[in-house]
């Protein structure tokens, strides 16, 4: 089995560059690297071992050692600089074929160490790329629409007792309200889920993003991402919209295609820092 680094025009890396991976994929057609940007406007380059390439960019221990790369995860402008970086070259490569992409911040001690973990991982890495060949993921997200679901009490319940004993029945009429509007939109969110899991080859339902997240002016109940084979796409973007017909208390919102983050599994990490993109794609 051969193992060869191809680090494009530079002959060598620095001893103290690290490699950050963005993802492995079986060929790379001519030029396909040539326009993008890594890490720190590094050039991205092939890694080919076994038949498989890594794409990585060059990634200065100083920088993205254990030690450094801990301070910089803390900080969530660099981690959202870095996460728009890295997704901007995997879905690249996605529209090229079939990629595993590599967690946020996967980061290896060199490119020899790159192409050694392609070869021992070709086997698990291969039948990866099968599943996922002729298929995107994608996403849908449901959020609460106001005015669909029982509205609170307004009106002051029949009952004596006086002012204190009215405002108490009236709060348990709002709360009885409130907790019937989450079962309603819980129970929504799980048919409509289940409804595009049958559809699906596989499915995720992530936990809701919070709203400052999301940017989204009501809650979200569904967060959930679907692998799907091209020839079926019409059909499944038909189901999101007789789904959105079916339960007009939860706003549907399709999105994709994306890379296949939520249907590899442990993207080649040994001997490197690696952490989940905390917006889950």
């Amino acid at each position: 089995m051969s193992t060869t680094a191809d680090v494009g025009p530079v002959a060598t890396a620095r001893p103290d560059t690290g490699a950050w991976l963005h993802g492995v994929v079986r060929e790379l057609p001519p030029d396909t690297l040539a326009e993008l940007v890594g890490m720190d406007g590094a050039e991205v380059r092939a890694v080919r071992s076994g038949g498989l390439v890594a794409v990585v960019s060059a990634a200065p221990l100083t920088e993205y050692g254990e030690e450094p790369l801990r301070r910089k995860l803390s900080d969530l402008t660099w981690l959202e600089s870095a996460a728009r970086t890295h997704h901007g070259v995997v879905a690249a490569l996605s529209r090229t074929g079939a990629v595993v992409p590599a967690r946020l911040a996967t980061v290896h001690r060199d490119t020899d160490r790159v192409a050694a973990v392609l070869a021992e991982r070709r086997a698990e890495l291969t039948a990866a790329l099968d599943r996922l060949t002729g298929r995107t993921e994608w996403g849908v997200k449901g959020y609460v629409v106001p005015g669909a679901l029982p509205a609170e009490a307004d009106d002051e319940p029949a009952g004596g007792g006086g002012a204190g004993a009215a405002y108490l029945r009236r709060r348990r009429a709002q709360l009885t309200a409130k907790e019937q509007g989450q079962r309603i939109t819980a129970e929504t969110a799980a048919t409509v889920h289940e409804a595009l899991a049958q559809y699906a080859v596989a499915d995720r339902r992530h936990a809701p993003q919070d709203r400052r997240l999301s940017g989204a002016a009501t809650a979200m109940v569904l967060n959930g991402a679907y692998l799907v084979d091209v020839a079926a796409l019409d059909g499944f973007t038909e189901l999101v919209r007789a789904l959105a017909g079916r339960h007009p208390q939860v706003r549907l919102e399709l999105t994709g295609p994306w890379p296949p983050y939520s249907f590899v599994a442990e993207a080649p990490a040994q001997e490197a820092h690696t952490v989940r993109d905390p917006a889950s794609w």
